[in-house]
């Protein structure tokens, strides 16, 4: 299975946050998707970083409610992995596991074409299993 099954199945509508927003609004913006995290861009096509409730958490912690008006920029992972829709499901399942990657933007030259999150990349594994469950159990079905 490949990244653009999952994406043709969820959508490739992907959440951006501009770097200049206040971390305030990241958090509004959040909520209103029910998401974890949003791709940091400022035209919504190009990445310059990704941020997480994980990163808000983090920073809060250290900085106190001061954060929340401080700029996404302040908070955000600049160094993002990426993927293409044509990369493998399981080596993407690898790259986030090794990595405790939750969300990865996916990429079409040089442009963001999706997001997909560990729930996405679970989801899949256990379609895939169930499909070849139901094979299986045809095929015993069907033995002599």
């Amino acid at each position: 299975m490949r990244i653009r099954d999952i994406l043709r199945r969820k959508g490739d509508t992907v959440t951006t946050v501009r770097p200049e927003a206040p971390v305030r609004d990241l958090l509004a913006t959040l909520a209103r998707h029910n998401i974890g995290a949003a791709v940091v861009s400022p035209d919504g096509a190009t990445i310059v970083g990704i941020v997480s409730e994980r990163d808000v958490v983090r920073r809060l912690h250290e900085h106190g409610a001061g954060l929340l008006d401080r700029p996404v920029a302040d908070i955000m992972t600049a160094e993002v992995r990426t993927c293409t829709p044509d990369a493998a499901v399981a080596e993407l399942r690898r790259t986030m596991t090794e990595h405790r990657i939750r969300h990865l933007p996916v990429v079409r030259d040089g442009r963001l074409a999706g997001i997909v999150s560990i729930g996405d990349v679970v989801k899949s594994a256990i379609d895939e299993l169930e499909s070849e469950r139901e094979y299986l159990v045809g095929y015993i079905q069907r033995a002599p």
